[in-house]
């Protein structure tokens, strides 16, 4: 939702109206669609990745305004919290040595905005979320400056009418609530966007939902919030119960979260959409003058400007995005499942993992969606998500016995995902050296069972046998976490516990 918007109040007709121009919108996206305006196939890629500001002391810092003007780069831009940033890497083809090229660029642009945030007695640490924030740090004052954060929080407390609850059993259990949607600005993401004609979406965005269990089990970074250790990925969970419109009561009447998987494979684009109109009220309903029907009758490309926002207030973990570029429209799938960091060798063999994934998964002949039932790939994702590289999943079984299986992901991920990835990086025409640097640190993370949710764990315990009161152990794992994430090197190399006296972050 990252369109400006401005601030203001909304009157009994707004939603009406809203709900007539949002079928407008979905009339005019279905003669797109009927009259085969989109884009050509580019083998386009996206990237964007959400950042923290963190001081010396391994804590949060609430300076995303100041940061930002010194980066002074329309590439990174604000998020919801003040110590928040977000970055966004201009659009890719998938071929050649694309994988290194964003790497180089992602370390050039960091490591800019990490000298920048140095200048305010900051630094740049990418994590699922942060281990040192706390309930006073998540509050509608820390929200960033900006109106469409300030319209947004208002208008899903207004439809939740009572205040948010948190409750996340884990390892331990955390059990607080909250006035304002704040906690939602603990996760920090990576997304992964790929440009697909409509006759491919609905086979990249089934594919994508089906990995989504392994994406998360072999990348999981968040492993704590509030100072309790919970989930190895918090984030969805935390996600879900911060954005949650649902009282109790509409919860039991079995009314869909806003934060949401799904509940079944598709067969089209369209399908989502209409499912986003057709489940979830208007949360800002923003009108605008143009009226889709009109644009397409003069030979225009409308913008459907209402459909994109409500479409931006449905958390979807793989999201439908239509967008317009150069005058001609296309689709999106908008993977939103994975944490940030804990390197930039990380993320990328993160990325590459996932679009090979989905490229070779797309184009089986039997595809798994066929034979995985769609509550299998749910119940997959929050078993990842609880259990991270330790998950067991559920999957197809190979051969003609057919029906399904329980296999460990981590072995799942070696003898069967990571060879089809290296397939599907073929096929895109990546180089070959990019292909094995980057799914070797996958294969790796495999082999030893470590990511980034398993060494902040290892380390904090660490912490704890060493004498370390909570709080103190927990910024201690921040700042080496943040020290060896400067360094570089994938997650699967880092010496577990603390190096004695912890580095801080800012110098």
């Amino acid at each position: 939702m990252g369109e400006k918007v401005a601030a203001g109040t909304f009157d009994l007709a707004d939603r009406h109206h809203y709900r007539g121009k949002l079928r407008e919108c979905l009339a005019g996206l279905e003669r797109l669609l009927a009259e085969e305006r989109f884009d050509r196939p580019k083998n386009l890629m996206g990237m964007e990745i959400e950042l923290n500001l963190v001081g010396p002391d391994g804590l949060p810092r609430m300076l995303n305004a100041q940061v930002l003007e010194r980066i002074a780069s329309r590439d990174f831009q604000t998020e919801l919290g003040m110590f928040n940033l977000e970055v966004n890497i201009a659009p890719h083809r998938l071929g050649g040595r694309v994988l290194d090229r964003l790497a180089e660029e992602l370390r050039t642009g960091l490591n800019y905005a990490h000298r920048k945030a140095n200048e305010v007695d900051a630094g740049i640490v990418m994590i699922g979320i942060l281990p040192t924030l706390n309930r006073a740090d998540l509050v509608s004052a820390n929200l960033s400056d900006v109106d469409r954060y300030a319209l947004l929080n208002d208008q899903i407390v207004a439809a939740r009418g009572e205040r948010f609850v948190l409750d996340i059993e884990g390892v331990e259990r955390l059990t607080c609530t909250s006035a304002s949607i704040a906690p939602e600005a603990a996760c920090t993401s990576v997304q992964l966007h790929l440009q697909v004609t409509p006759g491919r979406f609905a086979d990249v965005w089934n594919a994508a939902q089906a990995i989504a269990a392994a994406q998360v089990a072999v990348g999981a970074n968040a492993p704590f919030l509030f100072g309790r250790e919970l989930w190895r990925e918090s984030r969805p969970p935390l996600f879900l119960q911060s954005t949650d419109t649902r009282t109790p009561e509409l919860q039991a009447q079995g009314v869909r979260p806003r934060t949401w998987f799904g509940e079944r494979w598709i067969t089209g684009p369209l399908e989502l959409f209409e499912e986003n109109l057709k489940y979830f009220p208007a949360l800002l309903p923003l009108l605008d003058e143009e009226i889709p029907r009109e644009v397409l009758d003069a030979g225009g490309v409308p913008q459907l400007g209402e459909l994109v926002l409500h479409n931006g207030t449905v958390y979807r973990w793989n999201r439908p995005v239509y967008g317009i570029a150069d005058g001609v429209p296309h689709l999106r799938v908008e993977n939103r499942v994975l944490p940030a960091g804990p390197t930039i060798t990380d993320v990328i063999a993160n990325a590459a993992f996932y679009y090979g994934l989905v490229r070779a998964l797309a184009e089986e002949a039997r595809p798994v969606w066929t034979r995985l039932p769609f509550e299998a790939a749910a119940r997959n994702f929050d078993v990842a998500c609880r259990d991270g590289i330790d998950a067991t999943l559920q999957w197809p079984r190979r051969g003609r016995l057919g029906g399904t299986a329980e296999v460990a992901a981590v072995d799942l991920v070696r003898d069967e995902l990571l060879p089809l990835a290296a397939a599907g990086l073929d096929a895109w025409g990546v180089e070959a050296a990019d292909r094995d640097l980057y799914l070797g640190v996958i294969e790796e993370r495999c082999r030893l069972r470590v990511n980034g949710a398993s060494w902040q764990a290892t380390t904090y315990h660490r912490a704890l046998e060493a004498g370390m009161a909570r709080e103190a152990a927990l910024a201690a794992t921040t700042q080496r976490y943040g020290e060896l994430m400067h360094t570089g090197e994938p997650v699967h190399t880092w010496p577990v516990g603390l190096r004695q006296p912890a580095v801080p972050l800012g110098g």
